[in-house]
């Protein structure tokens, strides 16, 4: 099973000291101590055990940080559960004023992103890791522009899925920076296979059709896509 998981990465300090110890005295158990870890974790997340849980998932990446699925499913816990968590507890919304609530909300997600930093310190290369820190960032902080800049770092890493590209250039369009969104697309399009119906070329042809539509690109000075791209129906 084992020779599957992506290798351990460790980083000089404290950290890789703890990791050392961790797989020094677990050896080849180790990922099913923190499996069981996690399990533990997701009991004390049905009982809402803020406290618990939070130190039950830290305790499962650490003993074992190779999985990916604690660490993205450990910050979607705290961005978005946590915060339900602490405003029920503190008597619901008609109790908890409107700014409590959304400090509680930023404070979760802040934390949830801080998570996501670690775990890059395992897996750089991971496109997942960005683009659940874009998703945080756009849906519970309200930041579109570091969402954008997270889903373009999403894209750089290998294997990256194609929507984070598009994801990119709909922000940046939102963000009323269409000039930027329309340079990024029409650098993409040309890598698109037309074949590969997640490359998505065609919707990727009409949004550079609409944004220069928008910025008032005149006829006959637009995007020219190569022979054979996709160029489907506008």
């Amino acid at each position: 099973m084992e020779a599957g998981v992506p290798a351990l990465r460790l980083d000089p300090g404290l950290a890789s000291s703890e990791q050392a110890v961790v797989s020094g005295l677990l050896g080849g158990f180790r990922a099913a101590v923190a499996d069981i870890t996690w399990l533990e974790m997701a009991e004390a997340a049905e009982a809402h055990d803020l406290a618990a849980t939070e130190s039950l998932l830290h305790l499962s990446t650490r003993i074992d940080p190779r999985p990916l699925y604690f660490w993205v499913n450990g910050a979607r816990i705290m961005a978005y559960d946590m915060p339900v968590w602490q405003i029920e507890a503190a008597g619901g919304d008609v109790r908890v004023a409107v700014a409590v609530r959304k400090r509680i909300g930023t404070g979760q997600a802040r934390r949830a992103l801080g998570l996501l930093a670690e775990a890059r310190r395992f897996h750089p290369d991971s496109a997942v890791l960005w683009i659940e820190q874009a998703n945080i960032e756009l849906n519970r902080l309200g930041d579109t522009a570091a969402a954008a800049e997270s889903y373009r770092r999403a894209w750089e890493q290998p294997r990256a899925p194609y929507y984070a590209a598009r994801l990119h250039a709909e922000l940046l369009r939102r963000l009323g920076r269409k000039a930027e969104a329309l340079a990024w697309l029409v650098k993409l399009h040309p890598h698109l296979s037309p074949s590969d119906e997640a490359a998505g070329a065609d919707l990727v042809f009409a949004r550079i059709r609409d944004l220069e539509r928008e910025l008032g690109v005149p006829t006959g000075q637009g995007y020219r896509p190569q022979t054979g791209q996709g160029v489907g129906p506008s």
